[in-house]
């Protein structure tokens, strides 16, 4: 009622207005729209005409807003409402997926990915569907139709260079980690990653290239574990170097990896081996003998007496055992290695000696047993070389022949209903046994006379 009185009233005053207005301007004008053609009006009734048609086209441009504004409207709240209806279908069929129904978790992410087929999120959750599936094919053809769609998305790239890596396609996950860092040049993960497919190929000089790389983005927190996987690198292209007859560049860095590293063991043998390539034994022999009494690894004792043996200086080999023994006579690595040597220069009781010393000191190892029965054998001791075979061999007078889990691999002496380290029943089978049930008689028949070799 308020709008129509509003309306009436302002209907009375242009009425008003516009007789007032008649009577100031009785003249009137006349108005040409063709030639020879016009139109007489008088002055009020053109102004009044002007005026309506002002107001009707407000009017008209006011009422034309509103509809574009409720038509927009309306389609934001349409979107609103499917994109509302695709989230739920994707959430169910993620929750579905995470709880191992494979087929109903299928179904709800299928009809996502059908009422949008630009969602990136479907395609990644289908393609980890299929992963779980085994059906890898389906879950790359999934993952190259998402990144047709978002060819930047690093999510999705990274999913595709990871199920790449897992069914061995290393040569596609290497593209994919580059098309990764071509987007974003220090992205640690993808230089890692690319680090660790040049580690597991063996490219020790692009993994080197790529862990300087990883050196100049990693974090603080990191960058102490960084620095200390440079060393393996390092040293592998030395090695490498050394193999390829470059001795002297690769005894420059492991001489530099030595005193980076003096705890790290292959870089002194290596170093040893890179002097003896340059015909600098004497140079190689002290690098191992320090290496031996700083690091006290077996490997030093190894290539001293390789070194020896081929120079048929056997001699030095023994003064060196001797000595360092009259140093610490506790070194039983020492004194097994010494030991071992005596029994193959034929020096059996000196060997006898040190390896039932070792023995003697409590240690139960099956090298020493073999050593000391084949010691024993060469004098004639059979009843102790047996003893030593039984216990290298861990066959007891009994003659047990002991048992291993099938599950995870536990070995024991005797057989038991229930393996205590994974915890399953009914697991312990003899050890070997697939080698006897695989093993089938082969053809036998009569050897004649002079066929025997």
């Amino acid at each position: 009622m308020r709008l129509i009185r509003i309306i009436l009233l302002l209907t009375a005053l242009i009425l008003a207005f516009f007789i007032y207005f008649d009577k100031l301007n009785p003249d009137e004008i006349t108005l040409y729209y063709l030639h020879g053609k016009s139109l007489t009006f008088s002055a009020s009734i053109l102004i009044i005409a002007a005026i309506t048609i002002g107001l009707m086209i407000g009017y008209g441009a006011h009422v034309f807003n509103l509809m574009i504004h409720g038509y927009k409207h309306w389609r934001v709240d349409r979107q609103e409402k499917k994109a509302k209806e695709i989230a739920s279908l994707y959430r169910d069929g993620v929750v579905r997926l995470l709880s191992g129904d494979l087929k109903k978790a299928r179904a709800l992410l299928q009809k996502a990915l059908d009422r949008d087929p630009q969602r990136i999120d479907s395609y990644l959750a289908l393609a980890s569907l299929s992963l779980q599936e085994g059906d890898q094919e389906a879950a790359l053809q999934l993952l190259a139709k998402a990144r047709q769609i978002d060819p930047k998305s690093l999510e999705v790239l990274f999913k595709l260079a990871t199920s790449n890596e897992e069914i061995g396609r290393e040569e596609e996950a290497k593209e994919t980690y580059e098309a990764i860092l071509a987007i974003e040049s220090d992205n640690r993960k993808a230089i890692r990653s690319l680090r660790e497919l040049a580690i597991r190929n063996g490219d020790w000089r692009e993994a080197l290239e790529l862990q300087k790389k990883v050196l100049k983005v990693a974090g603080k927190t990191k960058m102490d574990a960084e620095k200390q996987k440079m060393l393996p690198l390092r040293y592998e292209v030395a090695r490498l170097d050394l193999e390829e007859g470059k001795a002297d560049a690769a005894r420059g860095e492991l001489q530099s990896l030595a005193k980076d590293a003096p705890e790290f063991a292959p870089a002194r043998v290596s170093l040893g081996d890179a002097l003896l390539a340059m015909d600098r034994g004497k140079d190689a022999v002290a690098i191992w003998q320090e290496g031996y009494r700083k690091l006290g690894k077996s490997i030093f004792l190894a290539r001293l007496e390789d070194y020896y043996m081929e120079a048929e200086d056997p001699a030095s080999l023994l003064t060196f055992y001797r000595q360092e023994l009259a140093q610490n006579a506790d070194d039983m690595l020492l004194r097994l290695f010494y030991g071992k040597f005596c029994l193959r220069l034929e020096m059996i009781e000196e060997a006898i000696e040190q390896l039932f010393t070792v023995e003697n000191s409590g240690v139960e190892s099956s090298q020493l047993s073999f050593l000391l029965a084949e010691a024993y054998r060469r004098r004639d001791r059979m009843d102790d070389a047996i003893a030593e075979y039984q216990k290298a061999l861990g066959v007891d007078k009994h003659l047990r022949l002991g048992y291993s889990c099938d599950s995870c691999g536990a070995k024991v002496e005797n057989w038991q209903s229930r393996c205590t380290s994974c915890g399953n029943w009914g697991t312990f089978s003899l050890l070997h046994r697939q080698l006897f049930r695989d093993a089938r008689l082969t053809e036998v028949r009569e050897i004649h006379h002079g066929e025997r070799s």
